[in-house]
């Protein structure tokens, strides 16, 4: 089937336009811009209104198997959906870990159910006990496309050094998570004046430059293949910045909630708001932010972390930590886009364009051959969120109640839709 998307706001992430034309999708490809009609071909007059490539979203947690009440392939394919996420990449931090070709190709049968397209991390070490690597080669032979313990930091830098060595010798990225454990245990705030106030245990944001400093001296040893998952302290940057300056293969993104949020949002004790690493002071989002747009931070994600309700409805301290974020992630985004800290094509290049280059994907693009996953949405278009109304099994949204704008007015995945706002006619 053939869409004609015509009176478009087209962004580009490759080209850095933002530019009104029209669009012709065909076979689940994009054709070009700026084209004759097809015969036959469905035409879809935007109406001015904005459309993308299809976010690419590293690092979502589903809860198959082992915790389908919290979320299921089927639900967080609906939520994705909605917001204008066509690629779920996977976090393996499930029960069990995926740490073999049978758990695996189990969830990939699983994830056919869901609307969006879904691919999968793999666990770096057996059971993300950070003792033993897994069998990284088969792994990659089932369709894994990366390497993860997620949170749980390797500690045995001899295990760490040999899983880096091993999958530089097969191309595999690995995805670390910079913090050092030891200090940020027990933490569920950033250290400072107003923790203190509060009452929580903190920790300093230098754990995580420790962290990421420790990585790079174990990449710089191995040639491998790098991401770190969230960098998200103004500490953290010079690191960063010294380690691509040096040549080596490293990239590095951050949550919409860290630079979105910052400490003070925890000031009423709302569990919501608990995540990992801890949210962090207005000067660290502002430098963070700033890294974004430069594009010494690579990638903008979810960190999409569904908890239910018993495990949020707990003293701060006690509570699990994370956010739900697939159906809030284009909203929260506009945030930076209102606030004139970035404009669209930047946005969709940390979003789309920039994951999806470095899992080697073809999506994230609007150029000629590219999958025809799409967002159309009006980045003005007001709102208050209800946590109650999203697709999610969990709830856990720090923005319950908030005033937003952006809304999705429709998504398409391989040139068909799946999602539609309530309202929107084609």
């Amino acid at each position: 089937m053939s869409i004609h998307f015509t009176n478009a706001r087209l962004i580009c992430p490759e080209t850095g336009t933002d530019t009104i034309g029209t669009l012709t999708v065909d076979d689940g490809r994009i054709l070009g811009r700026d084209l004759s009609a097809p015969a036959g071909a469905q035409t879809i007059d935007c109406d001015r209104k904005c459309l993308a490539p299809g976010i690419v979203d590293i690092g979502v947690k589903v809860g198959e198997p082992g915790e389908r009440h919290k979320e299921s392939f089927r639900s967080a394919g609906l939520a994705a959906a909605a917001g204008g996420v066509t690629t779920i990449i996977a976090r393996p931090d499930t029960h069990p870990a995926i740490d073999t070709p049978e758990v695996l190709e189990f969830v990939t049968r699983r994830a056919a159910e869901a609307s969006v397209n879904i691919r999968h991390m793999a666990a770096l070490t057996k059971g993300r006990a950070g003792r033993e690597m897994t069998e990284i080669g088969f792994l990659l032979d089932a369709g894994a496309v990366a390497f993860t313990d997620c949170d749980h930091v390797v500690t045995d830098t001899k295990v760490l050094s040999r899983a880096l060595t091993y999958a530089r010798s097969l191309g595999a990225l690995v995805i670390g998570h910079p913090q050092d454990p030891g200090l940020s245990k027990g933490a569920s705030t950033t250290s400072g004046k107003f923790a203190s106030l509060r009452g929580l245990p903190g920790v300093s944001p230098l754990a995580e430059r420790m962290g990421f400093d420790r990585d790079m001296a174990l990449v710089e040893m191995t040639g491998a293949r790098y991401h770190a998952d969230q960098v998200t302290s103004a500490r953290t940057l010079p690191a960063l910045e010294r380690a691509k300056r040096n040549g080596f293969d490293v990239t590095a993104g951050v949550s919409v909630h860290h630079v979105t949020l910052n400490e003070f949002d925890v000031g009423d004790y709302r569990t919501f708001f608990k995540l990992t690493p801890p949210l962090r002071a207005e000067d660290d989002r502002i430098a963070v932010v700033e890294a974004l747009a430069s594009g010494l931070i690579d990638i903008l994600c979810s960190m999409h972390t569904p908890q239910d309700e018993e495990s949020k409805r707990l003293p701060f301290e006690e509570a699990a930590a994370g956010a739900v974020a697939l159906e809030t992630f284009l909203p929260a985004a506009m945030r930076l886009y209102h606030a004139g800290a970035m404009d669209l094509p930047g946005l969709f290049r940390a979003m789309a364009l920039n994951p999806a280059r470095r899992l080697g994907l073809q999506a994230g693009r609007l150029t000629s051959g590219a999958p025809a996953d799409l967002v159309l949405f009006d980045p003005d278009a007001p709102f208050v969120l209800d946590r109650f109304k999203l697709n999610s099994k969990s709830k856990n949204t720090p923005f319950d109640g908030s005033r937003m704008e952006g809304r999705v007015l429709a998504t398409f995945v391989g040139g068909r839709q799946v999602f539609a706002q309530e309202g929107w006619n084609a």
